[in-house]
């Protein structure tokens, strides 16, 4: 039996720099930063102000009012993103001419439904317990992204969620490779959302210090393995992907975006929230990737980097790529598109590998902005400031999550 492989053919985005993967695109090529003061809530007693809102969006353009409320906003946008990634896979939303149990899903978030979760903890306290919502449990758990998408389309194949923190997306798509591969479903709708923009979600994280206090200059504040970074902007919205068996694929004449070849997971075992030092986890489940796939470190062009403006991620992270590329290292094209988009935790890696895709389709390494006054222990080519132009055919995506999560997808140019 021929080992089946597994592509990607449709992809859709919700987030601060476009609705839309043609919007996301344009805006990140170009480094149009999409971040700006909250006014989810009043900032002004928060350390941090700034964030990557997503704008111009209503979920009553995908669904009526009554069936909206039934779900919480991390929610919203992944059934936004995903309705736009299977019609971008020219699948219909009954699923036409497919089996709805080989089609599964998982879209997952790093933390789920906090706005439901909020608004409810203040009802309690000020109205009781008999105020609570029925829907409040299955508003916030996190697997109801996937269930709300799967109900959504009648898809009846795998469906759960992936919780790694901001490596959720990266290993909602990894794991959805292998669940492809192993013939467990022909197609998987799979990403991450989320929307963490709240008061308590945006406490936890000023109380940790972990976010820019860049306030007066939100277009500047991520800056990846910049010297003078100060921290993460947070953002929100989904990145969701349609992964297929090549064969499925084809015989249905699909538009094969790029093929999945590799895909590798680790822990850091070292700290909640710092990765490890050197990067020993990171560079890790890279090389596994790597073995996966069958391909050599220097077979990689485009490398897009978690790279989250904070002072350890940046500069583990570098380290990670010198361990595993060596000499190759200071030759491969970088870039960490969070400059633009923020920090999407649990989405991010669905933003990220949709911009792996995009690169090698265009042939456009996206620029790492904002990047002024190089960091010297962060001393490889992040591609700053402006988009170059090269040729690539192999591209890899590496999302770290708090619990010393790593996950890496390596993607190929179909041919």
């Amino acid at each position: 039996m021929n080992e089946r492989r597994v592509v990607v053919t449709g992809t859709g985005i919700v987030s601060c720099v476009g609705n839309n993967t043609n919007d996301f695109w344009h805006s990140v090529v170009n480094g149009r930063c999409g971040l700006g003061t909250v006014t989810h809530f009043d900032p002004a007693r928060y350390r941090t102000q700034i964030a990557g809102q997503v704008k111009n969006f209503s979920i009553t353009s995908y669904m009526p009012e009554k069936e909206a409320r039934r779900l919480d906003p991390f929610c919203h946008f992944a059934v936004a993103a995903a309705d736009e990634a299977i019609s971008n896979a020219g699948i219909s939303k009954n699923l036409e001419n497919l089996s709805p149990e080989r089609v599964g899903v998982v879209v997952s978030s790093g933390i789920g439904g906090i706005k439901t979760f909020e608004d409810q903890c203040h009802l309690l306290h000020e109205r009781g317990p008999e105020r609570i919502s029925p829907l409040l449990i299955p508003m916030l758990i996190i697997d109801m992204a996937s269930g709300a998408i799967s109900m959504r389309y009648g898809a009846k194949g795998p469906n759960f969620g992936v919780v790694s923190a901001c490596a959720t997306a990266c290993h909602s798509i990894g794991e959805s490779y292998w669940i492809v591969k192993r013939d467990d479903a022909d197609v998987m709708i799979c990403g991450g959302a989320e929307s963490p923009i709240v008061p308590i979600g945006f406490a936890g994280f000023c109380s940790m210090k972990a976010m820019s206090q860049r306030n007066n200059d939100p277009l500047h504040a991520s800056r990846p393995f910049d010297r003078d970074r100060d921290g993460f902007v947070m953002s929100e919205g989904a990145g969701v992907l349609v992964l297929e068996e090549l064969e499925h694929a084809k015989r249905r004449g699909a538009n094969i975006l790029a093929e999945i070849v590799g895909y590798g997971a680790t822990a850091d075992a070292y700290h909640i929230t710092s990765p490890s030092p050197g990067g020993t986890g990171a560079a890790l489940a890279i090389n596994n990737a790597l073995q996966k796939a069958g391909m050599n470190p220097e077979d990689i062009d485009y490398f897009n980097a978690h790279g989250t403006s904070t002072e350890l991620n940046d500069k583990f992270e570098t380290q990670a790529i010198k361990k595993v590329f060596g000499d190759y290292a200071g030759k491969l094209s970088i870039s960490s598109t969070k400059s633009v988009t923020g920090h999407g935790l649990g989405a991010a890696g669905g933003f990220e590998t949709i911009a792996c895709i995009l690169a090698m389709r265009d042939g456009i390494v996206p620029p790492t902005i904002n990047l002024e006054n190089p960091d010297p222990e962060c001393d490889l080519n992040y591609t700053p400031n402006t988009a170059q132009e090269k040729k690539m055919s192999t591209a890899i995506n590496v999302n770290l999550g708090f619990g010393g999560h790593n996950a890496v997808v390596i993607l190929k140019k179909f041919e």
